[in-house]
């Protein structure tokens, strides 16, 4: 059995907006995924390396599903999560919950995006 989560959504309303969050916030280029011409979502997707740890996702415009208030959060690594904490205010969001320690398991911050979705960022540091 593999990893637990196999793709991840987040779904906004201003495409381009969020997509200047998510690049700022965790120094990756978004790439847009086509759909077929009788599909209606506008999709970014995270880079991707079917090699490595972790799953992959996008961030969704499609109309019927609103962002921000949903009950799934999802948890981006990078290196030390205060700074890319930093960088979501600085692109627009807000930090819900500073670095804390989550003991052997690294440290964690809770920020919103430009959008009202929660994400999380970890760190082992």
């Amino acid at each position: 059995m593999g990893n637990p989560v196999g793709w991840f959504e987040i779904y906004v309303h201003d495409l381009p907006r969020a997509r200047a969050f998510y690049e700022a916030v965790l120094g990756q280029p978004l790439f847009p995924l086509p759909q077929p011409s009788d599909s209606n979502p506008e999709m970014l997707v995270f880079q991707m390396d079917n090699e490595a740890y972790g799953a992959a996702g996008a961030l969704v415009r499609m109309p019927g599903f609103e962002p921000g208030g949903n009950s799934v959060l999802v948890y981006f690594s990078c290196a030390d999560c205060a700074t890319e904490a930093g960088k979501a205010v600085a692109a627009g969001g807000t930090i819900v919950k500073p670095k804390m320690s989550i003991g052997a398991y690294g440290h964690i911050a809770l920020v919103t995006d430009t959008e009202g979705n929660m994400i999380g960022l970890h760190s082992q540091t």
